[in-house]
C-alpha cells in the first residue's frame, strides 16, 4: 500500500486565468467545480480502500496493487461521471475514459492539471510510481495461461474430443495447427479418458517443442433434465436423393450377429439378426420384407465378412423388431426368415409448444401422467420430467423464469408442491421444440443455494490436480465456492494450481468483484466468460452490455480472461464460417484466451483464428468510453460513500454546453 509522500509537490504557478468580457471566467468555474467533484470521488475510493482493509490483507502480495484498483474502479463506477468527461473533454483534458487500468493514478493527474488550471496548489498523495497495468496483466497472464505465442497476443484453447485419448496424431495435429492450451471437460468421459488425453497433450508437446498448457472444467451443480423413457426403436433407412428425386446413393444396412457390437464403417445403420439367418447371405443375396407402414420393400447385399454383411436399398424404409427379413421363396428355394432382433433405442424426448404445461419432478416416475397432490388439481396426461438436482425444487418460487436446452424452450413456474413444480411454456417455436434429457435447466430469477462442488467433483479433483495446470470452477457464484476449492486443492497438494472463474449465472456475475478478491488469494487466477449460459441467465439481449462489463473489470483487476462458446462454431462443425462469426471472433483481441469448441473442421477452425487473430492485433479499438453507473455487484459494488454521492448529485443534471472534441 502506497504511503503519502512527505514532501508535498506544489505545481507551479501558471498566472491568472483569462477573464471574459462581462469579469466572469467560465473555464474557471468549471474547474473549481471538477476539483470539488473529483476530490469527493478520489476521497470515496480511498474511503472504500480502508473500509475493506480486512479483505485486502486476504490477498496474495502479487495482487495487492490489483485488488487496491479493482475497489477504486468500482467505486468510480458507482455513479454517472458521463457529464464529467464531457466537461474534461471541453477542457482537453482527458475523460478518464481509459483510466480502469490504474484509477487513483489517473484521477490525480487530472486533478493535478485542474489544479494548475486554476493556479492552485496540489500535493502530490502518491511516493511511487504504480506498477505498469500492462506489465501487471502480461505477469498474470504468463504465469496462468503460458507464454504468449509468436506474432499473436492471444492463446488458442481447445476443447479436446474423446478421441484425443486414443489418437495421438489427432492431438498433434491440434498443437500444429496453433492450439496454445487443451481444454478437458470433466462433464464427460473417465478419469482413465482424461489422463491419456493429458499424455498424449505432453507427448504432443514435446514434439513441437512448445508448451502447452492444460485446463480440466469441473462439472459442477450443473442443472438438467433427467432421462426420459426412450421412444419405440424405428430405424428408418433413406438413400440420397437429387432435387428431381432420383436416388444418387443407396442406403446402407450393416447386418451383424446379435452378440456383436462390431459396426462396420461407411453405413448408415446396423441391426442384429440371428446368426444361423446371417450365415446363409451371400453377395447378391435379395432380401425381402414389409416395413412398419406395410410397404415392399427390398435389400440387396453386396459385402459379405465375419463382421456380417452390407445391404443396399434404393427405396426409404421403416425396421421396428416386428419387421421380418427373408431370403429364397423362388424357384422352389426354401424360404429363411428372422426378425429384426437389435434396433438401438431411439432417445426420448418430449414435445412442447407455447402454451402447454410440464412437471418437472424430483424423481423420474416413468410416466407422463400427472402425480395426484392434494395442494393442486392433478392434471392427466402432463408432460413430465425429472431433474437431476432435486434441492432446486425447494428453492423455487412460483412465477419465476426457467429455461430448457440452452434457452430453447422458455416458460414460469405456474404451481408449486412439495416434489414437483408446473411450468407453463411461454417460449417455443411455433411447430414446438423437442425436449430430451440431459438438457440444461436455468433459473434466472431464483436465488439457488446449490453446493459449489459435487461428491463427484471432489473425487474428479484427485485426477484434476495430478494432471493439469488449470482447474475451471464451473457455475460459481460466491466467494465460498473458491474457498472450498482451495481447501480441496491444499489437501492435494496443488496449492500452485492455478484456479478459472467460470462466470455463466446471473449470481455470479453480480458478485464478480467479491469473487475475483477471493481468487487473488490464490497463486494464480482467471476469469472465463461462458457466453452460453449466461446468455440464458441474463437474457440474450444484454449479453453484450453483461460482457463488457465483465472485461472491464477483469483490465482493472489486471486478470485475464478466456473467452467461450461459439467462437467459430459454425467452421468447426461445417467447416465454412458465417460473416458474423468472422467479426465476432476478430474481437478476441480483447482478451487474451479464445476457446474453440470441438468439431470435425477443429483444425480449419484452429487456423482462422490464428490467421484472424493475427490481422487484428495492430488495430486500436476507435472509441471513448462512458463512464455510466454499472449495475450493483453484490456487496463489494457498494463502495461509493454517501458523502460522494452527494457532492456528485447535483453535477449528474449539470451536461456539457459543447460538443466533445478530441480523444481521451
Amino acid at each position: 500500500m502506497r504511503s503519502p509522500s512527505p514532501t508535498p509537490k506544489t505545481a507551479p504557478s501558471l498566472g491568472t486565468p483569462p477573464v471574459a468580457k462581462d469579469g466572469t471566467s467560465p473555464d474557471l468555474a468549471l474547474c473549481l467545480k471538477l476539483i470539488d467533484q473529483l476530490g469527493a470521488l478520489r476521497q470515496g475510493m480511498l474511503g472504500r480502500e480502508q473500509a475493506m482493509a480486512e479483505e485486502l490483507a486476504k490477498v496474495r502480495p502479487e495482487y495487492r496493487d490489483s485488488a487496491r484498483n479493482l475497489i477504486h474502479y468500482l467505486t468510480l463506477r458507482q455513479v454517472d461521471i458521463r457529464p464529467q468527461q464531457e466537461q474534461l473533454v471541453w477542457l482537453g483534458l482527458s475523460c478518464l475514459g481509459r483510466s480502469g487500468s490504474h484509477v487513483l493514478a489517473n484521477l490525480d493527474k487530472v486533478l493535478g492539471l485542474l489544479h494548475r488550471l486554476t493556479n492552485q496548489p496540489w500535493q502530490d498523495t502518491v511516493a511511487e510510481k504504480p506498477a505498469s497495468s500492462r506489465e501487471l496483466l502480461k505477469k498474470h497472464t504468463f504465469n496462468l495461461l503460458g507464454q504468449v505465442p509468436v506474432n499473436r497476443p492471444v492463446r488458442i484453447m481447445v476443447t479436446l474430443p474423446t478421441e484425443a485419448a486414443t489418437d495421438l496424431n489427432m492431438v498433434r495435429d491440434l498443437v500444429d495447427a496453433g492450439m496454445d492450451i487443451a481444454r478437458i471437460n470433466c462433464s464427460h468421459d473417465s478419469a482413465t479418458d482424461w489422463q491419456r488425453m493429458a499424455a498424449n497433450v505432453r507427448r504432443a508437446a514435446r514434439a513441437a517443442q512448445r508448451p502447452v498448457k492444460l485446463l480440466m472444467d469441473l462439472g459442477g451443480p450443473k442443472i438438467r433434465t433427467g432421462q426420459l423413457a426412450g421412444r419405440p426403436p424405428v430405424l428408418k433407412l433413406k438413400p440420397g436423393k437429387d432435387e428431381l428425386g432420383r436416388v444418387y446413393r443407396p442406403a446402407r444396412l450393416h447386418l451383424r450377429p446379435i452378440n456383436s457390437v462390431e459396426l462396420m464403417p461407411e453405413t448408415d445403420a446396423s441391426i442384429g439378426v440371428w446368426d444361423v439367418w446371417l450365415a446363409r447371405l451371400k453377395l447378391g443375396t435379395s432380401i425381402n420384407f414389409s416395413d412398419a407402414r406395410g410397404a415392399k420393400r427390398h435389400l440387396l447385399v453386396i459385402q459379405n465378412n465375419e463382421k456380417g454383411a452390407i445391404a443396399e436399398s434404393l427405396q426409404t424404409a421403416y425396421l421396428t423388431p416386428e419387421t421380418t427379413l427373408t431370403i429364397g421363396g423362388t424357384g422352389g428355394k426354401k424360404k429363411h426368415s428372422t426378425l429384426v432382433c437389435q434396433i438401438n433405442s431411439q432417445p426420448g424426448a418430449l414435445l412442447l409448444r407455447a402454451g402447454d404445461s410440464l412437471r418437472l419432478t424430483k424423481e423420474a416416475t416413468g410416466t407422463t401422467e400427472a402425480l395426484e397432490d392434494d395442494s393442486a388439481e392433478p392434471r392427466p396426461e402432463m408432460a413430465q420430467v425429472a431433474v437431476t438436482l432435486p434441492q432446486v425444487i425447494d428453492q423455487v418460487k412460483v412465477g419465476e423464469r426457467i429455461w430448457f436446452d440452452d434457452g430453447r424452450i422458455g416458460g414460469v413456474i405456474r404451481h408449486k408442491a412439495d416434489a414437483w413444480i408446473d411450468i407453463e411454456i411461454t417460449q417455443a417455436r411455433p411447430e414446438g421444440e423437442k425436449l430430451g434429457g440431459d438438457k440444461s435447466i436455468n433459473l434466472p430469477d431464483s436465488q439457488l443455494n446449490l453446493p459449489a462442488l459435487s461428491a463427484k467433483d471432489i473425487e474428479d479433483l484427485t485426477t484434476v490436480a495430478a494432471e493439469a495446470d488449470m482447474v475451471g470452477l464451473s457455475f460459481v457464484q460466491k466467494p465460498d465456492d473458491i474457498a472450498l476449492l482451495r481447501d480441496h486443492l491444499q489437501r492435494l497438494g496443488r496449492q500452485d494450481m492455478g484456479i478459472v472463474l467460470k462466470i455463466e449465472t446471473l449470481q455470479g456475475f453480480e458478485n464478480l468483484p467479491e469473487l475475483m478478491l477471493s481468487a487473488m488469494a490464490s497463486r494464480l487466477a482467471g476469469i472465463m466468460i461462458a457466453r452460453g449460459d449466461l446468455a440464458v441467465e441474463c437474457g440474450y439481449e444484454r449479453l453484450a452490455e453483461v460482457q463488457e462489463e465483465i472485461l472491464c473489470c477483469a483490465e482493472t483487476a489486471h486478470m485475464p480472461v478466456i473467452w467461450t462458446t461459439q467462437v467459430l462454431e459454425f467452421m468447426a462443425k461445417t467447416g465454412l464460417p458465417s460473416r458474423a462469426e468472422i467479426s465476432d471472433a476478430g474481437l478476441g483481441v480483447r482478451v487474451e484466451c479464445v476457446m474453440l469448441n470441438k468439431g470435425p473442421y477443429i483444425i480449419q477452425a484452429i487456423r482462422a483464428l490464428d490467421d484472424i487473430l493475427k490481422r487484428m492485433v495492430g488495430h486500436q479499438a476507435k472509441k471513448r468510453p462512458l463512464l455510466r453507473a454499472l449495475r450493483a455487484w453484490g456487496s463489494a459494488g457498494n463502495m461509493a460513500s454517501d458523502a460522494m454521492l452527494a457532492a456528485l448529485k447535483t453535477l449528474n443534471d449539470d451536461h456539457a454546453k459543447h460538443n466533445a472534441s478530441g480523444s481521451c
